[in-house]
């Protein structure tokens, strides 16, 4: 199992690590020079910090040596760190120590230390850890496969807003794991997590649209919640967008763009879009294909892809 946050070090601690006390301070100065990429003087400031116990600091000097910001990059080092953070209680370091035992990050693989990890940080409401506890019920990863506790630690991450974690409620509804089967819930965990941008949000919606689960069956919505995913990365919409287009489901039929959307799909590895690309070929003149690959060469997305949640 890969655990959704992958990267021990960036998004899991900045999110906890960089919440300043009341009162200005050197901690506050170090907070604002990395946050501004001035890691020469973050770490002159961390380091003092860190040094007399403080963990948040302590955290914070684990990220830096994982991502190698300011200093030599050094997996040793970022582990020291977090572990001195972790003893104290830090719910970022302890995720993140979770993270790396879990997935085996220049340690050997531990599943059940990673989930000894998460369960720290999750007692303490932390939604990244408490999605991560989950996610190791829910695939059977060092604990045995429980679908209705990764359920209930999916749904206290949800609560919070935590958007991976709403698509992961919406997929146990989608499927009936843990609880019976509700089309209506699933929607609305997806939507959730769909209002925050996030891709596989976006296309469950799509996909409840276009086959009428849930909500009244409406090609159009399911196009515009495929488009927004799609532009994001997300394989599985940009092979929809190449049906919608080649059928003409909820925009009119243009089969330049859906040989585009087949062939972008294909390129990152989606292997029935070549299928369909090869059927929007058949029906196409040269001049077409042409301009269609060239709009696929052209295609960028706007914003990294996101990772499939399992």
């Amino acid at each position: 199992m890969k655990l959704i946050c992958k990267q021990a070090g960036a998004i899991i601690l900045l999110m906890s690590c960089l919440a300043a006390p009341a009162a200005a301070g050197p901690f506050e100065d170090a907070a604002a020079a990395y946050g501004k990429g001035d890691y020469a003087t973050a770490l002159q400031l961390f380091r003092p910090l860190a040094d007399q116990g403080m963990p948040r600091a302590q955290a914070i000097l684990g990220v830096m040596y994982a991502n190698g910001q300011g200093v030599p990059k050094s997996d040793t080092e970022a582990m020291k760190w977090y572990q001195l953070a972790a003893d104290q209680g830090d719910a970022g370091a302890q995720t993140a120590l979770g993270v790396i035992y879990a997935n085996g990050q220049g340690v050997p693989k531990d599943s059940e230390k990673g989930l000894e990890w998460f369960r720290k940080a999750a007692d303490q409401g932390y939604a990244n850890a408490q999605n991560n506890l989950g996610s190791m019920y829910d695939t059977g990863e060092g604990v045995a496969q429980n679908y209705a506790e990764a359920l209930k630690w999916y749904r206290l991450a949800a609560d919070q807003g935590y958007p991976t974690a709403q698509i992961r409620v919406a997929n146990m509804y989608l499927n009936g794991r843990g609880v019976p089967k509700d089309y209506a819930e699933a929607v609305k965990w997806s939507r959730l997590a769909a209002d925050q941008g996030l891709a596989a949000g976006q296309y469950n919606l799509a996909f409840a649209y276009a086959n009428g689960q849930g909500v009244p069956q409406d090609y159009a919505e399911a196009v515009k919640w495929s488009r927004l995913a799609a532009d994001q990365g997300f394989t599985t919409a940009q092979y929809y967008l190449g049906i919608a287009y080649g059928n003409g489901q909820g925009v009119p039929k243009d089969l330049v763009q859906s040989y585009k959307w087949f062939e972008v799909a294909a390129a990152h590895g989606y292997k029935d879009a070549i299928q369909g690309r090869q059927a929007a070929a058949e029906r196409m003149s040269s001049a077409q294909i042409a301009e269609a690959q060239k709009l696929a060469r052209e295609w960028q997305p706007t914003r990294q892809p996101a990772p499939t949640p399992r």
